[in-house]
């Protein structure tokens, strides 16, 4: 084998593993899309703290799923849709700081909705639900204030809200949260290195996504209980 085909075979074999890393970073991006966070959190909750929602029946429970999921992931994607026809995004993938201000705005909105309904809602909300979408709403808040500054990862932003929650969770349930915790860290850490891995934030953004996340549930919490 000449020294040229010795060389080549090794490039070769790295540039495959960068493609198939890549190809799953791609992946991982678009199964855990921050845009579906409030709604399979929700539905996690639900799952973990199921006691916190007796007081609430099947068809309540039901109809605030639909609820979450119709303004906090229908809308928002809908919006985003009619915005990349109309010309003002030029990419679903919003590669630019700048051209996220008009879907954030609008994210904005969609969340403060939700959470001034569900505050409102008499009857038995659970008060963890309703620290979930107020810290969805402050997180985005302060995520399109730094998005005047720099790209912050919205993947991570929501992957920290999943950590928040879970330590208010631990705060205020006496279920044990310690291997959900351990997931939700496990999760958040493949999230972020997927966005890495693709180059779509420098390591900086990465981190303070996962800061606004958590302290977005911190606040909420301290705030309502």
């Amino acid at each position: 084998m000449s020294e040229t085909q010795q060389i080549t075979t090794p490039v070769n074999n790295q540039n495959a593993q960068s493609k198939s890393l890549r190809v799953m970073a791609n992946i991982v991006s678009y199964l855990f899309h921050p845009v579906f966070f409030p709604l399979v959190m929700s539905f996690v909750l639900y799952k973990l703290v199921p006691t916190e929602f007796m007081g609430a029946t099947n068809k309540q429970v039901g109809l605030w799923f639909i609820s979450i999921g119709m303004t906090g992931v229908f809308f928002p994607l809908f919006s985003i849709l009619l915005m990349k026809q109309l010309g003002f995004i030029s990419s679903f993938h919003m590669h630019t700081a700048r051209e996220r201000t008009i879907p954030l705005m609008a994210i904005m909105i969609f969340y403060f909705w939700v959470s001034h309904v569900f505050n409102n809602i008499p009857g038995a909300v659970p008060l963890v639900l309703k620290v979930l979408l107020l810290g969805n709403l402050w997180g985005i808040i302060v995520l399109f204030m730094i998005n005047i500054f720099t790209k912050i990862s919205m993947h991570t932003s929501a992957a920290g809200g999943m950590i928040g929650i879970i330590l208010v969770l631990m705060m205020s349930s006496p279920v044990n949260m310690v291997l959900p915790l351990f997931i939700a860290i496990l999760i958040a850490g493949v999230i972020g290195s997927a966005r890495l891995i693709v180059g779509a934030h420098q390591k900086g953004d990465v981190w303070l996504g996962y800061i606004i996340g958590i302290l977005g549930q911190l606040g909420a919490y301290a705030f309502m209980k």
